[in-house]
């Protein structure tokens, strides 16, 4: 995924599903989805919760014809799985259920959090009127959903958000930077939205982050981010111990 791609999240619409019997790219809104993509949130979201055990096999050929799908984007979900550390993928041996490690897992993490702060601060500085206009109404569709108590819609609208973010920093190499981390975070930020009551925990965070933008401050968002990143793992742990 690339920063034209984050241009195009800000704007997407509903989830869609795989349609493997008559492609492999589904689409969610106005952005396109890739198989491996879809496969890499319904692999990811059975290791955590447990579905499927570490050191289990992931054979790309019972994989292909469970989800009916060719073997090339099952191939490449267990590549960006790898890079997670859900996945461990050996020559000669096949891939299998792993768990990374809680050094790797908060490692990852603090660099997730020091780079949404940069994006955060940056985009409090540079973000046009038509910009913040467009993160308050995602903004505001996340309050609806935190009261619906819809974790999945919560999950693709609170990504948006975050690529307006990213994009409203006005520097692609950092945006383009702080999406491949996302990516690997992503399974561990999907998971904890099922914890009781952190949606409406969730949206209050990215108020005071929000308030901040529309300040211009960019000290106090980028703060804000970091502490809300913070609180995410943070809410990840809790889920972890009660799977």
């Amino acid at each position: 995924m690339t920063f034209d791609d984050i241009m195009v999240g800000t704007r997407g619409g509903a989830a869609g599903r795989i349609d493997a019997g008559r492609s492999e790219r589904v689409v969610v809104g106005a952005a396109k989805v890739t198989l491996a993509e879809e496969l890499r949130l319904q692999l990811a979201d059975d290791i955590v919760r447990g579905a499927l055990l570490p050191g289990a096999p992931l054979d790309e050929s019972d994989l292909a014809r469970r989800f009916k799908v060719s073997r090339t984007p099952v191939r490449e979900a267990l590549r960006q799985l790898v890079a997670s550390g859900l996945v461990d993928s050996r020559a000669h041996r096949g891939a299998v259920v792993a768990r990374p490690s809680l050094e790797r897992l908060n490692g990852m993490f603090e660099a997730m959090a020091e780079l949404e702060a940069l994006c955060a601060g940056l985009a409090a500085e540079r973000m046009s009127p038509a910009e913040r206009h467009g993160l308050e109404a995602l903004h505001e569709q996340l309050r609806v959903l935190s009261h619906a108590g819809d974790p999945q819609r919560f999950h693709h609208v609170n990504e948006q958000f975050h690529n307006a973010i990213y994009a409203g920093s006005r520097n692609t190499y950092i945006a383009e930077m702080t999406l491949a981390t996302r990516v690997r975070v992503q399974p561990f930020r999907r998971a904890q939205f099922r914890n009781l009551g952190r949606l409406a925990k969730s949206q209050a965070e990215h108020d005071r982050v929000v308030v901040a933008i529309m300040r211009g401050d960019r000290t106090g968002a980028s703060a804000a981010m970091r502490d809300h990143i913070d609180l995410v793992r943070d809410e990840y742990e809790i889920y972890a111990e009660s799977v």
